[in-house]
């Protein structure tokens, strides 16, 4: 089903009700243009997900950005009404306390206005760093965001020059490269100059498919995927 939206200001707050899948492509372009189209003057904003049928990594990842966006404007962005299916997803990528969720929309237009919580930090800081590449922002926000809920020191671009300053500077045990990445024509050669500059330091490559695996199925792959290969 596609992303279907619908919005309304309730007490100078923005709820969207969308119903659909929150996924790579169309969908998340759509959600982006209407959060941005309805926040031009008001930047708190609840999104109502009760018939929010499926999101994937891109999807949850585009959450995670425009929650960010919405707090460096002095807004913030609440979820409310989440099907059993987003709940579970939440909980298994370790994000169910980056957002604040409520049962009912009235509760988190309330939440706003009463002022509420501060999201929870996630597990004990690491002393793994983690260089992550990929060109897609919405999936970069997605790893970026699972990987420091787990711990992991993380620094993320979307720039092949960056990556290779951030190597050089971090030195970290580990650099992740998305599918992205690897599509640009000297993608294959940077990440090879990386593994030469830095032969100590492994190389995670995501699937092609990663961005629009399901999320919770996509997080918990990364997460495997990399503690097996810091114990290795």
């Amino acid at each position: 089903m596609r992303l279907a939206l619908q919005s309304q200001v309730i007490d100078e707050v923005v709820v969207i009700r969308c119903q659909g899948r929150i996924v790579a492509g169309p969908e998340v372009d759509a959600l982006q243009n209407e959060v941005e189209k309805q926040t031009q003057f008001r930047k708190r904003v609840v999104l109502h997900l009760a018939e929010a049928a499926y999101i994937d990594s891109s999807g949850l990842g585009a959450l995670v950005r425009l929650s960010g966006v919405l707090r460096a404007l002095g807004g913030g962005l609440k979820l409310c009404e989440l099907s059993g299916f987003l709940l579970q997803v939440l909980e298994i990528t370790n994000l169910d306390s980056v957002f604040l969720t409520h049962p009912s929309e009235r509760e988190a237009i309330d939440a706003f206005l009463d002022g509420a919580r501060s999201p929870h930090q996630g597990h004990e800081p690491s002393r793994t760093k983690v260089v992550c590449l990929e060109t897609s922002i919405d999936l970069l926000a997605f790893v970026d965001a699972v990987l420091k809920r787990y711990g992991y020191e993380v620094f993320s671009t979307r720039r092949l020059a960056e990556a290779v300053a951030l190597v050089n500077a971090t030195q970290p045990d580990l650099v992740i490269c998305g599918p992205g990445m690897r599509s640009l024509p000297t993608g294959e050669a940077a990440i090879e100059k990386l593994r030469r500059d830095a032969p100590k330091t492994r190389i995670l490559h995501l699937a092609s498919d990663f961005s629009t695996a399901e999320a919770g199925q996509a997080a918990v792959e990364l997460i495997s995927r990399v503690q097996s290969l810091m114990a290795s």
